[in-house]
């Protein structure tokens, strides 16, 4: 999913919501990320705020005190007015700010953060290098048993809540995977620096031009999705402001300038991340959002190149996706975004699978269902593949007894290795060298496969569909 670029930070257990939090970076609108204790919060902006480079001033807002933010007051000599005298906390020269614990602040203080988050100003004064506004808190507790109770948390202000265009709830242990919870409990990632900083910051940059573009001429299918959905929520009792629709719209054309994935995936993100009601006791219902934004994606991708754009991304068989592309895709355009968004949301050996079979074939159609860009997206993917034909690594790997790498057996290197052994073992002639070729790449790239048999299945299913379609297309010319 994506470009990984919060891992390469350090921060794990966030890829679900990494385009979001990638789209607030973009757009340069508030973000409130809500989470338990210990879950990342802070360490999290901290470090995009290292990556990228900011000036940056991080808050305690259970503690803060106004003048921690503006400095002191003084007079200016004239008597003209006062001007404040600024230290190395206060928040005039800052680029980006987090607020944590935001829901513990006294409301004085949620008033006077309120300019802050909303209009970047301060005392009614302009805060002019400031560019992101970020906060975080804990959940709200609900008096029942079990439940961790979070002494002094308070449902944020209605109106401060609005402010945020984002608001994230993060995940907990329970939600890393097993190699993610080893990377967090290794004790060498306390205090360690952000990596990876010229990439992200060119990623941000390249990104917000793209959402420049797209917030210049906004595609009508947002705004009406966005205008359905208001309306829809506001009939299952889930009001969202005038103000809030329009953020709506505006969070989804920045999920899309940093993400590749199936563009329904990317209207749920921004639906179900854009909701202030999220710091409130009780958090809106994941069954109604699915249900309200099934309604209103129906109604304005009823047909056209979003509806086959969203059945081929539902599909879920590899070898009928296979088909669906070369037989029913209409437009070069709409074939293009179906293999690129394929390639950033599938497993990688997927996505592999899918490649080997189609791009041979697509080389040789004199009609194309693919623009020139997916093709090239294809074969920047495939090309390894054809080059090696699974014989100078993965034959002479299977007559080795020794990994050259490591000294020991091969396994050491590749978990599947002796599984994609077994799954070759059993197949003969050209099955047997289209195998090669793709478990070759697999090995190579440190792919692991929990079902090799049944991917190589896929695979095969692939390629015989491509080879139908080749031949009823040749038939039907006389070729």
């Amino acid at each position: 999913m994506n470009t990984g670029h919060l891992h390469s930070l350090g921060v794990y257990g966030y890829a679900a919501v990494e385009p979001v939090i990638l789209a607030a970076l973009v757009t340069g609108d508030p973000l409130l990320l809500i989470g338990r204790a210990g879950t990342g919060k802070t360490f999290l902006l901290n470090s995009l705020s290292e990556a990228l480079g900011l000036e940056h001033r991080h808050y305690n807002a259970s503690l803060i005190a106004f003048d921690d933010l503006v400095g002191f007051p003084y007079p200016e000599a004239d008597g003209s007015g006062i001007r404040y005298l600024e230290t190395p906390a206060t928040v005039w020269q800052a680029q980006s700010v987090l607020v944590d614990e935001i829901n513990r602040c006294k409301p004085e203080h949620q008033n006077r953060l309120f300019s802050l988050v909303h209009e970047r100003r301060i005392q009614g004064l302009k805060l002019d290098r400031l560019r992101y506004r970020w906060a975080a808190m804990n959940p709200v507790s609900i008096d029942q048993e079990g439940a961790e109770f979070y002494s002094g948390c308070e449902p944020l202000d209605p109106a401060l809540a609005d402010r945020f265009a984002f608001l994230v709830t993060v995940g907990d242990w329970e939600d890393l995977s097993e190699e993610h919870q080893r990377l967090v409990a290794d004790p060498r990632g306390e205090g360690a620096i952000a990596r990876d900083t010229a990439g992200l910051a060119a990623f941000v940059e390249s990104a917000t031009r793209s959402f420049a573009e797209k917030l210049a001429a906004p595609c009508p299918l947002v705004i009406e999705y966005c205008r359905r959905v208001a309306t829809a929520l506001g009939e299952a009792g889930l009001r969202i402001s005038p103000r809030r629709v329009r953020q709506l719209a505006r969070n989804i054309l920045g999920v899309e300038s940093v993400s590749r994935l199936p563009r329904e995936r990317i209207f749920q993100l921004a639906l179900r991340w854009s909701l202030p009601q999220r710091t409130g006791v009780q958090p809106p219902n994941d069954e109604t959002l699915a249900a309200t934004h099934r309604a209103a994606w129906d109604a304005v991708c009823s047909e056209g190149p979003e509806r086959w754009l969203d059945d081929f991304h539902c599909e879920r068989n590899l070898a009928k996706k296979v088909r669906r592309l070369l037989a029913t895709c209409e437009c070069p355009d709409t074939g293009t975004l179906a293999v690129s968004q394929l390639l950033a949301s599938e497993e990688p050996a997927r996505a592999a699978a899918f490649a080997l079979a189609v791009y041979p074939m697509l080389l040789l159609l004199p009609e194309q269902p693919v623009g020139a860009e997916g093709i090239f997206d294809l074969g920047r993917l495939v090309n390894g593949m054809l080059d090696l034909r699974g014989e100078r690594v993965w034959r002479d790997a299977t007559r080795a007894t020794t990994c050259p790498e490591t000294g020991g057996k091969w396994d050491a290197v590749h978990p599947s290795f002796a599984a994609f052994a077994a799954v070759l073992k059993n197949l003969k002639g050209g099955r047997r060298e289209r195998a090669e070729q793709l478990f070759s790449h697999l090995f190579l790239s440190r792919i692991n496969v929990e079902d090799p048999v049944a991917l190589e299945k896929q695979f095969h299913q692939c390629v015989t569909a491509v080879h139908s379609h080749l031949k009823a297309k040749t038939d039907g010319t006389g070729a």
